[in-house]
């Protein structure tokens, strides 16, 4: 693992500039309130140092007459005083002198100089802190908006490989690393720096050899910052990787608690969360033991560090006044560097988040959009597929598989489980391309044409029905976005849906439950239907459209299917073969390529593969 460096804070910055410039306006002004802020100590400090010399019983009369003799002075000795003799004019007619008379106006300069000073130095830090959180809270709200965009732009590929825990945690878990990066270290990222030198500045104008005492100190400070640093990406990365993993568990237990509670399993799968979540709090305790140690470190030699100036300060025989602001300076700079080592830890920790969420940034799908699409209008001639093969690796999935579909034709598919069937609807659908061969539309292969102008044309019913967390009525305009009501209603109608919405609690403004389970099967796929219906695609493809549903439900959605199909070019997928019985041609596959084409009463008589199956489903002609 590699030391930390300024590549760090440069990966995650240039990681958020383009979000960040969004709010330039307001960024900029929390930088400037987080300099100003970090200015405000070394004017502290600078009033302490004034109001003690001017309190001291040996303070000049006035700075400019003591100041005769600056010629013997050193170069920052005479820095120093020229300093003091510029600003004496304003400070003593507002400030209290030793063995002088105070008139009203140096009063209320002693009584308000140090609440203003305070005043000044909180408002700033506040209006620095909520400008840079206000933009914070934005770069991450875009992010992830982005990060959603981006994997919905991904192929289907990508998602077979990566768990759902894992994509729930480049969403909301890595970009929250971000956030509490952004939020609790891009303000003290810049107030702090400023503070350090602001207040090395004013200590170096007092004495600047006993500051470069001081500064010996300032690496042995750094070396542990450096080696927790390391402590905690390890243990945050490790953490991180356990998180998806228990995140994963959460989301097969809780989408699998049918099966969980058939087959008594709730023990163990709380079991294995519970190791996971022992495995979390060993790293997370490792993460926290790295950073809070890095405060004692540093307040230790801190203090060894002051302890050195006291000694030295005596021995030396500093003025009071000089030895009480060295002192309150040094006690100033130890905070900034504490919260610079916090800063430091929370890089750390984001570091592995910020990898992730850049890895996710630069996938590329592998089904991609021609940068100059040829246009598709309407659907005129038909689909035909010219010797499509596809294959996921070395597993050969289709091999030369050859059709012609003129419009208006309703194709069945048949076969075995695993012989293709619904790979050759993802192909159709351009999911994925094929490895060999063409799929055409209208003679223009599918790779030539815009994904949106395809999929438009295209209406599928699948037995997966997918239904969100909307009303029934905006799960129905799913279809087409922008239907009118009165067409989501009509096509809740021609899908034999309207009678049963109209008996839910708010009718069509009825909210669906997470994934429809407020609604039967059949109750399911009628919308899954009425969604094609409001799509009005001139091809409907059928995937398995009444696997799931028992016989009664699916007579009544069949009938809703039959008038679907009316006037479209249907190609159907389907195990059980009785629904394939209105279909114009069939093809049976088997491992991937055609082994009987034909009709349903043809094949049914032919006594193949077709009629094998037919038989054992005790279908008849």
């Amino acid at each position: 693992m590699r030391d930390f460096k300024m590549q760090d804070l440069a990966k995650v910055l240039r990681f958020g500039w383009p979000y960040l410039r969004r709010y330039l306006g307001r960024f900029a002004s929390g930088v400037m309130l987080a300099v100003l802020f970090g200015l405000t100590n070394a004017i502290l400090l600078w009033a302490i140092n004034t109001i003690l010399i001017r309190m001291s019983p040996e303070a000049p009369a006035s700075i400019t007459q003591s100041a005769g003799a600056t010629h013997t002075l050193g170069r920052v000795e005479q820095w120093k005083a020229d300093l003091q003799k510029g600003s004496e004019a304003v400070v003593d007619q507002w400030l209290p002198r030793a063995g002088r008379q105070a008139d009203w106006r140096q009063i209320v300069g002693g009584l308000l100089l140090f609440p203003l000073l305070a005043a000044l130095r909180g408002f700033v830090g506040y209006g620095s802190s909520y400008c840079l959180a206000w933009v914070s809270e934005r770069v991450v709200n875009d992010l992830r908006v982005e990060v959603l965009r981006k994997l919905s732009s991904l192929s289907l590929d990508y998602f077979n490989k990566a768990t759902t825990g894992d994509l729930i945690t480049r969403v909301n878990g890595d970009t929250a690393m971000l956030q509490r990066c952004l939020n609790g270290g891009l303000s003290d990222l810049i107030k702090e720096p400023v503070t350090v030198i602001g207040l090395v500045a004013m200590l170096f104008a007092i004495d600047w050899k006993l500051t470069l005492m001081v500064l010996v100190f300032f690496p042995l400070v750094i070396v542990p910052i450096v080696v927790l640093g390391k402590k905690v990406r390890r243990s945050a990365k490790a953490g991180l990787n356990t998180t998806i993993t228990q995140a994963s568990l959460i989301v097969e237990v809780l989408s699998g608690i049918r099966v969980v509670k058939a087959f008594n399993l709730e023990e163990q799968q709380v079991e294995r969360f519970q190791r996971m979540s022992k495995d979390l709090v060993a790293h997370s305790m490792r993460t926290t033991r790295a950073k809070e140690i890095t405060n004692p470190i540093i307040e230790s030699i801190g203090t060894l560090g002051f302890g050195l100036l006291v000694v030295v300060i005596v021995l030396r025989q500093v003025k009071i006044e000089d030895m009480v602001t060295l002192l309150t300076g040094v006690a100033f700079i130890y905070t900034p560097i504490k919260k610079l080592a916090g800063v430091h830890n929370l890089i750390q920790q984001t570091h592995s988040g910020i990898d992730r969420l850049m890895q996710v940034l630069r996938e590329k799908p592998s089904v991609e959009e021609t940068p100059h699409p040829v246009r598709l209008s309407g659907f005129q001639s038909g689909l035909a597929l010219d010797r499509v093969g596809f294959s996921y690796g070395h597993e050969t999935v289709l091999a030369d598989v050859s059709i012609e579909l003129p419009r208006g034709t309703k194709l069945g598919i048949a076969g075995e489980s695993g012989s293709g069937k619904s790979t050759l609807v993802n192909l159709l659908f351009r999911f994925y391309d094929p490895t060999s061969g063409a799929i055409r539309i209208d003679g223009k292969d599918l790779r030539e044409l815009s994904l949106h102008d395809l999929r438009e044309r295209m209406a599928l019913v699948s037995q997966e029905v997918v239904l969100f967390d909307m009303t029934v009525a905006e799960n129905i305009g799913c279809g087409r976005p922008g239907a009118t009501r009165a067409e989501i209603e009509a096509a809740a109608k021609a899908a034999f849906a309207h009678d049963f919405i109209q008996r839910l609690p708010e009718g069509y403004d009825t909210r669906v439950a997470e994934r429809g389970l407020n609604l039967s099967g059949g109750q399911r796929q009628r919308l899954a239907i009425a969604r094609a219906f409001v799509r009005n695609a001139p091809i409907l493809v059928l995937d398995e459209a009444t696997a799931a549903l028992d016989a009664q439900s699916e007579a009544e959605v069949q009938v809703a299917i039959e008038r679907l199909e009316e006037n479209r070019t249907v190609i159907c997928v389907a195990h059980r073969l009785s629904t394939l019985r209105n279909m114009d041609r069939i093809i049976v596959l088997s491992a991937g390529r055609i082994v009987e084409d034909g009709t349903f009463t043809g094949l049914v008589q032919s006594g193949g593969r077709f009629a094998d199956m037919a038989r054992r489903q005790g279908v008849g002609i």
